[in-house]
Formats: C-alpha cells, sequence, structure tokens
C-alpha cells in the first residue's frame, strides 16, 4: 500500500515507525489522487477575486444575482461593486443558515434572505438596485449600460432628445426658500399644483436612481443633460431615517431607527457619496454635483463609526477622477466648513469647477448666525448702537453733561434703548455676515467660477459640459503626444490646456477672454480641427527631438549607453524598412547632419 500510494502516485506522505514488534508507516499528509480537493479551492478563489478587484478599475463592471451567492461568490459580487439583486430567492450570503444554525445549536435562522436577502443587501449598499424578477433585472442592466462608453476611454453614448426636451429651455422647478423638498425635482422636474409640468435640470425621464435603499441622505444616480450621459449626486434636504434591523442571533437586540438631518454628511452618506464617484470614474462620466451641505456629523456615536475615514474618501475619489467634475450650489442652498473642503476644485484643479446660484446660494464657514455669534457679540452690538443711534448718541452726551444726580436716570434710559434696539441689531448683524458669504463675494476671492441664474443653468451646463470634453479629448491627445520614452517632458492636464490657450490666441484674433466662452472655443476646434491636428503631430516629434538630445548630452554613463542603444535601435530599425525608405531615411540622416 505504500509503495502504491506514496512511491507511485504521491498521494500521501508516511514516515516509518513501528508498532508493537512490526515496522508501519505512519501517515502525515494525505494530498489525494484528484485536484481541487481542499485548499488549493482557496486559492483559485483569491486569482478570481484578485482579477475582479483589478477589472473594477479597467472595465465596466455589473452583477446581476440571480440566484443563491454563496462565500467567494458573494465576495465577487461586492469586488465587481455595481450590483442588480432579484428580490426573491437572490441572497448573497457568505454561509448558509442552516450552517449557522448548527453552529449555535438553535435554529435562529429560517431561511437565507435574513442574511443576505434584499432586506438587508439593498439598505447596506451592496446592492445598487432590485428587480422584481429575471426581465427586470436584465432591463436594469441594458438601461445602465446604455449610460456608459462601449470601452473604457471610448466617445460617450450620447442620445438625441428630438420630441423628448429641449437643450435651450429653463429649468422651470425651483424651490422655495426655507421649506423642505425633495431633491430629486431639481433634476427630474415635477407637476405643479396647477397640472403644468415643471422642467428640471436634466432631460426629461432620463434620472434613474442608485443606492435609493442606503444612506438616503445624499441622492445618486445617472441622467443626461442634452442626451449627455453624467453622473449625478444631490444633497437630501429632509430628515432621513437609518434603520438597524435586530439580530436573531443576539436576544438582547432591538432594531433601531435613528434619524439623520438633512444637508449633513453623516458616516453612511459620506461613504455613498465616494463610492458613487469611484462608480462613476469607472465609467468615464462626466460629474454633476447639487451641493447643499452644512458640514460633517462630527457627534461621539459618527466619530466613532469613522465619518473621518469616509469623509476623507470623498477626497480620494476626486483626486483620481479623469472626467469634468461641476460642483454647483442650487438655489436656497448652502456649503460650510468642512463640507465645502471635499468639494473644493483646488482637490483636483484639472477637472472639478464650482458655481453657485446667483442671488441665493451660500458658502462660508459658518452659517449666518454662527458667524455673527462668534464675530459680533453683544458688547460690538452695543459700541454699533452707540455709534449710530442718534438718541443713544444724544443719551451718551447728556450722561456726560449731567450731574451725579441725573446720571442713574439717564443710564436707565440708555439700557432701556440697548434692550429695545438689540433684537434688531442682531438681526442686522446676521445680515452683515450673511453678505460675506454671497457667490458675489465668492466669485471676487475666485472660490468658484462664475454665478449662474438657476432658469439658465441647464443650457450655460450643456455647453460647458460639451466645451470640457471636447477640450479633455484634445488634451488627451497632447499628453499622450509628449509621452515619449522615459516621459521626462509629459504634459500634465494643466500645462497641456495652457498650451492648447497659448494655440488658441495664436490662430485666432479674438481676446483672451474668449476662450472662457465655451461656444466660441467649440467653433474653434471644429473649424481648426485639421491644424490642430498638425499640432499635435508637432508637439508629438518635439518630444521624440527632446527626449534623444537628453540621451545624448545626459553625460557619463547614460550618454553612452544612451548614444549606443540610439544607434543599435536605428540599426534595427534601418533593417526592416524598404529600399525606398532607407533611401529616404539616408537622405534625412544626411541633411540633418550636414
Amino acid at each position: 500500500d505504500y509503495e502504491r500510494l506514496a512511491l507511485m502516485n504521491k498521494a500521501i506522505v508516511a514516515e516509518p515507525t513501528t508498532l508493537g514488534a512490526d515496522e508501519v508507516y505512519k501517515i502525515t499528509d494525505i494530498i489525494g489522487t484528484e485536484p481541487d480537493l481542499g485548499v488549493e479551492n482557496l486559492k483559485g478563489s483569491g486569482l478570481i477575486a484578485g482579477e475582479t478587484s483589478s477589472a473594477y478599475n479597467d472595465i465596466f463592471t455589473l452583477t446581476i444575482v440571480l440566484g443563491r451567492t454563496v462565500g467567494i461568490g458573494a465576495y465577487l459580487v461586492r469586488l465587481g461593486q455595481r450590483t442588480i439583486q432579484k428580490k426573491s430567492q437572490s441572497p448573497i450570503i457568505l454561509t448558509g443558515y442552516q450552517a449557522l444554525n448548527k453552529l449555535m445549536g438553535v435554529d435562529v435562522y429560517s431561511t437565507n434572505d435574513q442574511l443576505g436577502g434584499p432586506a438587508i443587501m439593498y439598505p447596506n449598499g451592496v446592492s445598487h438596485t432590485v428587480a422584481d424578477n429575471h426581465l427586470l433585472a436584465v432591463n436594469q442592466a441594458l438601461d445602465w449600460l446604455s449610460y456608459v462608453p462601449s470601452m473604457r476611454g471610448g466617445l460617450l453614448p450620447i442620445t438625441d432628445i428630438q420630441g423628448i426636451d429641449s437643450i435651450e429651455r429653463n429649468v422651470e422647478f425651483c424651490p422655495s426658500p426655507g421649506v423642505p423638498y425633495d431633491p430629486r425635482y431639481l433634476l427630474t422636474g415635477v407637476e405643479g399644483d396647477d397640472g403644468v409640468w415643471q422642467g428640471g435640470f436634466f432631460d426629461k425621464g432620463s434620472f434613474n436612481e442608485a443606492l435609493s435603499g442606503w444612506a438616503k441622505s445624499v441622492v445618486v444616480g445617472r441622467a443626461r443633460l442634452g442626451g449627455i450621459p453624467m453622473g449625478v449626486i444631490v444633497t437630501e434636504n429632509r430628515t432621513a431615517e437609518a434603520v438597524k434591523p435586530a439580530d436573531p442571533a443576539d436576544v438582547t437586540a432591538s432594531e433601531a431607527v435613528i434619524q439623520q438631518a438633512g444637508c449633513v454628511w453623516f458616516p453612511n452618506s459620506a461613504y455613498k457619496t465616494a463610492q458613487a464617484i469611484n462608480d462613476f470614474r469607472g465609467e468615464d462620466l462626466p460629474l454633476m454635483i447639487f451641493a447643499n451641505w452644512r458640514g460633517f456629523s462630527g457627534g461621539q456615536r459618527d466619530m466613532f463609526d469613522e465619518v473621518l475615514k469616509y469623509g476623507s474618501m470623498i477626497v480620494d475619489a476626486f483626486v483620481a477622477y479623469e472626467q469634468p467634475v461641476f460642483v454647483l450650489i442650487p438655489p436656497h442652498a448652502e456649503v460650510r466648513g468642512g463640507a465645502w473642503v471635499v468639494l473644493d476644485p483646488s482637490i483636483n484643479s484639472s477637472v472639478m469647477e464650482m458655481y453657485a446660484t446667483a442671488k441665493t446660494a451660500r458658502g462660508g464657514v459658518l452659517e449666518a448666525n454662527g458667524a455673527a455669534s462668534v464675530k459680533y457679540r453683544v458688547k460690538d452690538l452695543l459700541k454699533t448702537m452707540h455709534r449710530l443711534d442718534d438718541k443713544l448718541v444724544a443719551l451718551d452726551a447728556k450722561l456726560e453733561a449731567a450731574s451725579d444726580a441725573e446720571k442713574a436716570a439717564i443710564a436707565s434710559e440708555i439700557k432701556a434703548r440697548e434692550q429695545s434696539l438689540l433684537p434688531l441689531y442682531e438681526q442686522i448683524a446676521v445680515q452683515f455676515c450673511d453678505l460675506h458669504d454671497t457667490p458675489g463675494r465668492m466669485q471676487a476671492v475666485g472660490v468658484i467660477e462664475k454665478a449662474v441664474e438657476w432658469e439658465e443653468s441647464r443650457n450655460f451646463f450643456f455647453w460647458r459640459l460639451r466645451r470640457k470634453l471636447a477640450e479633455f479629448d484634445l488634451r488627451k491627445k497632447m499628453q499622450e503626444a509628449s509621452v515619449i520614452g522615459r516621459g521626462l517632458g509629459k504634459l500634465s492636464p494643466i500645462a497641456a490646456s495652457s498650451l492648447m490657450k497659448k494655440w488658441f490666441m495664436e490662430s485666432t484674433e479674438l481676446s483672451a477672454d474668449m476662450w472662457k466662452d465655451d461656444k466660441t472655443m467649440l467653433a474653434w476646434m471644429a473649424q481648426s480641427y485639421e491644424e490642430l491636428e498638425e499640432r499635435v503631430k508637432a508637439l508629438n516629434k518635439d518630444s521624440v527631438v527632446q527626449e534623444v538630445f537628453h540621451v545624448l548630452t545626459g553625460g557619463g554613463q547614460t550618454s553612452a549607453i544612451g548614444t549606443a542603444g540610439l544607434v543599435e535601435g536605428i540599426s534595427k530599425a534601418y533593417k526592416t524598412m524598404s529600399p525606398e525608405e532607407k533611401e529616404s531615411f539616408k537622405k534625412m540622416m544626411e541633411g540633418a547632419l550636414a
């Protein structure tokens, strides 16, 4: 047996030992004669997991869960990120309920849906959407694909909106100040009380929400602007609920319902925001953010629940973004403190721009009430009263000239006047602080590009988006043309845009201000297409020249090795040329070295 199993088939590992008076073999390891009997399966699972994780960054990944998904299958669902889950008999689980019941010695769970059904995976953000049946799940997948380029870096799938919507129309829905509303109306529009449709920012019927069951204090999805697909994130301004179900395995557990205020980032909504940005990046979608955040929730529970970590992930996601990102503060909205920090265009100035709705948008460190309570305290208000109020000025003068017997009565009169004026001056102080947060000041200090009229925002951003997409496409060609050899002269995105602006100024008689005009810029790019192609070729040639020059003049070993390598490379290339190409090459070399 030992010779057959150990020596011939290598199915076991054994060592000689004695049992009584007999010499026998003790089996120490069983290898087996068939593959895939044990831990090697986990190695394969690890390989699949690694490839799926890499695929998320390289291509568009989407999982439709139509049946039970267990163990590594559950991890693959999450590693692919985008998930559509069927509502029935499609749990995403690590271990089946029967195995858990045996482990605990009591029948706690009755179905796998209690562990990973839509009631669990949809509210926690693993499943992006849910579908009632197979057909609807596939339809959702096809609809999702309609927003995504056919390949990474490819052209966006632009749809014709004639007969559905108009690019030039105004945005008709506008929220009222201080009145909570569904933020989706900003995107989709809504039917008014009079039955008339009030159009939103995006094309009618084009908004598809994702992750709506999770972190409801922020809304994310995909929509189209003039037929161009975009990712969209908008703040929920109403109070939302986060429900944590009770675990049947814990007899002391109970369902927890947490109220989450609107216009605030909580740990789950910050994570949702970062997750959505990463998803949109992988889909090569431009991004539109309607920002209305007063900051992050920094209470003890939320700090323990890692709000700081998830807030930082938003910045990480923006840094990696490569398509245009527009941040707009909508009507009667505000961005304050730490929320502004993670949205500021300086995070990735090559792709991000920030705008504010004219007149009603606000931005600053603190809200006006908070700033007034810090910067304009009661003592400061009293000083202002005594400087501006004629009656108090007269009473102050009267007090200085009064006798000791009259001062008490005058002081009492001054006190009464101060108390009567204090509410008014508190309002004035708040208004004074509010005037430091207006779109006009934001633009004056350079933190936003410009103030945009809300009614005209759809038309403005459509042309801005078209211009940016064309600019980014040319910029990408310029950057690729500048990468030769070691890539020492590679253009950064900002440098490429600056060079593009220089070309614009050289090839037109327009002023520098016209560079900011999106329609003029698009017309120039269309009219100068052939010229721009030649300029890109010239840039590529100049990059080759600079690389060769640096190789030959590097000095020391760099120069010696580089020269030898260059000559050898020319020799190899020369041997592959046709006779006509060789003759042309010789003439070029003779002319260059003459």
